[in-house]
């Protein structure tokens, strides 16, 4: 009897081997038709956890390691800047095929990190590398037209308040959020040539405490709906939202349906929408295209719209708390936008007088 036994184990050992060299080799077989297999990293010079912009980067993570079967790692660095170049460089030693960073503060400590180590390649997103300081083949950079996304949150916005007052509230006043701003008001203006902005800027990326401080004094001006750029910093704003219960608009990600699978349904159901900004997606695309042998390393590409890497949110939520004429409004926009019949101005090149006045015309 014991041998019998024996036996039965043994040959179970055995079917269970052939089980899993079986899915190898399927698993194999799905990285093959790429021709390539890659070890993907990232570094995030904050943390995830936002609901926002890390977070974006690190579902862009999964959905490549789900599609093909990749390796991946992504490492949070917080928001000390002594830490980001040593972590970069970190990764540098290590045998990642390609590496990942994000956001205008990386740039410089990245074009360092190409030249010491020119076998590796990088990718960028949010910003770019100065390309005239050096071909940097080993470098792709991705930018996005969020002025666009923004056009289209500012025309609901300019629709939806009830006071003609809405607001904006930035993380820093940088090109890249000053982009998200003009979009916002110029689509404010489209729909509404009477509406009022309130602008404001917390000053980092991560103080929510003073988000939320500034959001509190957009409200006292007679702001009803304020539309936040801030990382976690912007999450202050969103709860200041919630104890006032006025409409909001997030950023990055699908805030409203993150916040409700966290268990806040009272903060979800008064985010009207979200600019989307999916760095998933334009990470996934950079990697479809370098297994292509598409990827155009040493350039930069802006995305948008019609790339599928910039819109606003339209989920339950969406669907059921704005009205059908701002929908219907909405989506004659974004067809305008798509097929180049409206452009949208980019805070990009933007003279600083040119965007004060932006921001003047339009105070309360």
């Amino acid at each position: 009897m014991k041998k019998f036994l024996a036996l039965l184990c043994v040959m179970a050992l055995v079917v269970g081997s052939f089980a899993a060299c079986g899915e190898k080799a399927e698993e194999a077989a799905t990285t093959e038709e790429t021709g390539k297999t890659l070890k993907i990293a990232s570094m995030v010079n904050g943390n995830l956890g936002d609901k926002s912009f890390f977070d974006s980067v690190a579902n862009g993570l999964k959905m490549i390691e789900d599609e093909y079967g990749f390796e991946t790692k992504l490492i949070e660095t917080g928001y000390d800047e002594t830490k980001w170049e040593p972590a970069l460089l970190d990764l540098c030693d290590e045998d990642w095929d390609i590496i990942i960073v994000g956001t205008w503060q990386m740039s410089g400590h990245l074009e360092k990190a190409a030249k010491e180590y020119p076998d590796k390649k990088f990718i960028i997103y949010d910003t770019t590398v100065d390309y005239t300081k050096d071909e940097f083949k080993n470098i792709y950079s991705i930018t996005y037209k969020q002025n666009e996304g923004s056009f289209l949150a500012g025309a609901a916005a300019s629709k939806l308040t009830k006071t003609n007052n809405i607001g904006f509230i930035g993380g820093m006043d940088i090109p890249v959020i000053n982009d998200f701003l003009v979009g916002y008001i110029q689509g404010a203006q489209e729909a509404n040539p009477e509406i009022k902005v309130a602008t404001s800027y917390i000053g980092d990326f991560a103080d929510a405490a003073k988000g939320k401080e500034l959001a509190f004094a957009q409200y006292g001006t007679g702001t009803d709906l304020i539309f936040s750029c801030a990382s976690t910093a912007g999450n202050g704003a969103l709860e200041a939202a919630k104890e006032k219960g006025n409409t909001a608009i997030g950023v990055d990600s699908d805030q409203a349906m993150l916040f409700k699978e966290a268990g806040d349904e009272e903060l979800a159901n008064l985010i009207a929408t979200s600019v989307l900004k999916r760095v998933d997606v334009s990470l996934k695309r950079a990697i479809d295209l370098e297994l292509k042998g598409e990827l155009p390393w040493g350039s930069a590409e802006a995305l948008g719209i019609a790339e599928g890497a910039i819109g606003i949110a339209k989920n339950e939520i969406y669907d059921t708390t704005v009205p059908q004429d701002v929908k219907d409004l909405v989506a004659d926009l974004e067809t305008k936008i798509k097929a180049g019949d409206i452009e949208v101005q980019s805070a990009f090149g933007m003279e600083t007088e040119a965007l004060n006045e932006i921001r003047e015309n339009v105070k309360p």
